[in-house]
């Protein structure tokens, strides 16, 4: 088998291995989006809530990323993707700071939940392996998107810790502010990896195109 044909049979199984994670990344983050909004509702918990919103933007950044890799050409529709991380990476970090500054004005009562506790513990174990699966695939297939997204997936994870160490504090000591601090800590990463997504700095290089550079140096010396 030619070095041609290796590099595209490894391409598309890398293709096929993301769709199998964004696949799993949407199941999850539906799940999650609902418990976490409901728990938030019923708390009264700010934080909480924007967990939630951040599981469905989740959903949409890893949508795009699946859309992208059914293409017949998904390279060509890189930017487009990149674009729709990086709107979703800004629409969260916008609402996250309006709804936490407004919990922090208002002074809102966080109250203690036993579920909201649950689920983001359970976020802080299972994101990091999706975002290490889609990263390390996204490196080697040298697709911006999906390290994005990879990041978008990781920052779910640091919002996890974020929400699950507020909502412990507060059950424990009564610290209603941590909710809304933790929020606005998030909100920070939203924008730095909004920006990223949006030029396109994702440090993809593609071992086909190592590849295909190698092949054309050999053919030169042969030459």
């Amino acid at each position: 088998m030619t070095a041609s044909a290796l590099f595209e049979e490894r391409k598309h199984t890398l293709q096929r291995r993301i769709r199998w994670i964004v696949a799993a990344t949407i199941g999850y983050n539906l799940v999650e989006a609902v418990v976490a909004i409901t728990a938030g509702t019923i708390a009264s918990s700010a934080a909480l809530i924007a967990f939630g919103l951040d599981s469905g933007i989740e959903v949409l950044s890893a949508a795009a990323v699946a859309w992208q890799f059914t293409r017949r050409d998904p390279q060509r529709w890189e930017k487009a993707t990149l674009r729709v991380i990086a709107i979703a990476f800004f629409a969260l970090a916008i609402y996250v700071t309006v709804t936490s500054l407004i919990a922090l004005i208002s002074r809102v009562e966080v109250e203690h939940s036993a579920l909201g506790i649950a689920i983001t513990a359970l976020s802080v174990i299972v994101m990091p392996f999706l975002s290490l699966a889609e990263r390390r695939t996204g490196r080697e297939l040298g697709s911006a998107s999906a390290i994005a997204d990879s990041k978008q997936t990781l920052l779910c994870t640091y919002l996890s810790a974020a929400v699950l160490i507020g909502l412990v504090l507060n059950s424990l000591f009564g610290w209603w502010w941590a909710d809304a601090i933790a929020g606005l800590v998030i909100a920070g990463f939203a924008v730095r990896e909004g920006l990223e997504a949006w030029r396109g700095d994702a440090c993809a290089t593609s071992v086909g195109m190592l590849l295909e550079e190698e092949s054309d140096d050999h053919g030169g010396d042969a030459r």
